[in-house]
C-alpha cells in the first residue's frame, strides 16, 4: 500500500498554516476543478492555496484566510497554480484516522471520507464548530508555490537498463504531461527512450518519485498513490524536495529533468525544508478583503522618488 497523503505537501502545509492548523491537519485536495460548499456550522476560518475562493460575492485570492458564517457558500475556483489546490478549515476535517492518516486512498477505497471522492450532498464533519473573530491571514502572492519547469532527479536504480543515449536524451530533452495524469502518476510524451535489452525486470520496490520506462519508451513519474512494486526499469527518481512540485504539474505542462548525486539531493532537501519554514513565517495578519489596512498604510513609504532628469 502506498503512503498516499497530500500530493503537494508544500501547498497543503501552507493552507493549514493560513487556517491556523498544524501542517498535517486533514484538508480538501482539489484537482482540476473546484467544489461549492455550504457552511453548516456557526463559523469557520478557511484558506485555499492553488485556487481562489468566492464567498458571498467576494473573491478571496489564493494564500489568504477568511472567516465564514453559517449558510455562506464557499466556491473554490479551478486550480490556478497547477493541477492541485488545497482548502483548509480551522481545526481540520474530522474524519477517522486509518493507519495513522486521515487521507483518502481512492484506489483502495478507504480512509478520508468514506474512502472516496466527495459527491453532491455529502456532509463533512468539522473538528471545530465556531471560531472567534480575528484578523485574516495572508501570504504574499510571490511566495506561493508555482509549477516547476525542472524536476531534479537521482539517476537509477536501473539507469543501466537504458542505453547511454537514452539517459542523455532523458536529461537533455523536454517532456509534456499527458492527460493520463492523476494521483498515481504522470505519463509523459516526448522523445522515446531505448532500452539496452528487455524492458522487463524482476519486480522490485517503487519509491516516491520513481520514473519508470515501460516498453513504449516514454517515462512515467510515479506519485503518492503509486503501486508499491513494478517490473519496468526505473531510469531515475525525483528527489524528495521536488515531489510537491511534481504534484502541481497538469496536462500540457512541459518539464525537463536535471541529475543530482545523492549528497546534492540531500542538501537540496535540507534547503527546501528551510525555505518552506521561511515561507510559513511570512504569513501575517491582514485587513479583511475590501477594507483598508490603516496600520500598513501609515507604515508604508507612499512617495517614490524616481530618477528624473
Amino acid at each position: 500500500m502506498p503512503p498516499s497523503g497530500a500530493l503537494d505537501r508544500d501547498s497543503h502545509a501552507i493552507a493549514n498554516e493560513l487556517a491556523g492548523n498544524p501542517p498535517d491537519a486533514a484538508a480538501l485536495e482539489i484537482r482540476l476543478t473546484g467544489p461549492a460548499l455550504e457552511l453548516d456550522a456557526d463559523s469557520a476560518v478557511v484558506a485555499a492555496v492553488g485556487a481562489a475562493l468566492q464567498v458571498c460575492g467576494r473573491t478571496i485570492p489564493p494564500g489568504r484566510s477568511v472567516r465564514v458564517m453559517r449558510g455562506d457558500l464557499i466556491e473554490v475556483t479551478a486550480p490556478q497554480a497547477g493541477a492541485t489546490a488545497y482548502l483548509a478549515i480551522r481545526g481540520g476535517i474530522d474524519v477517522p484516522a486509518v493507519l495513522g492518516s486521515r487521507s483518502t486512498f481512492l484506489r483502495g477505497r478507504f480512509g478520508g471520507f468514506l474512502g472516496r471522492a466527495l459527491q453532491p450532498g455529502d456532509r463533512l464533519p468539522l473538528a471545530t464548530g465556531s471560531v472567534p473573530r480575528e484578523p485574516d491571514r495572508a501570504l504574499p502572492a510571490s511566495a506561493l508555490p508555482v509549477r516547476p519547469e525542472v524536476l531534479h532527479v537521482v539517476l537509477g536504480p536501473q539507469a543501466d537498463a537504458l542505453t547511454p543515449a537514452a539517459v542523455a536524451t532523458f536529461l537533455s530533452g523536454r517532456y509534456t504531461v499527458t492527460h493520463d495524469a492523476d494521483r498515481m502518476g504522470l505519463r509523459l510524451a516526448g522523445a522515446r527512450l531505448d532500452h539496452a535489452g528487455s524492458f522487463d525486470i524482476v519486480s522490485d520496490a517503487i519509491a516516491p518519485g520513481s520514473i519508470q520506462v515501460p516498453g513504449s519508451g516514454l517515462p512515467i513519474v510515479l506519485l503518492a498513490d503509486r503501486q508499491t512494486t513494478g517490473g519496468y526499469p526505473k531510469i531515475a527518481t525525483v528527489v524528495s524536495s521536488d515531489l510537491a512540485a511534481a504534484g502541481r504539474l497538469r496536462p500540457g505542462d512541459s518539464v525537463r529533468f536535471a541529475a543530482l548525486d545523492v549528497a546534492a539531493a540531500e542538501q537540496r532537501a535540507r534547503d527546501h525544508a528551510a525555505r518552506l519554514k521561511a515561507v510559513l513565517e511570512r504569513i501575517a495578519p491582514v485587513a479583511p478583503v475590501g477594507e483598508i489596512n490603516e496600520a500598513a498604510l501609515h507604515s508604508a513609504n507612499l512617495i517614490h522618488a524616481g530618477p528624473f532628469e
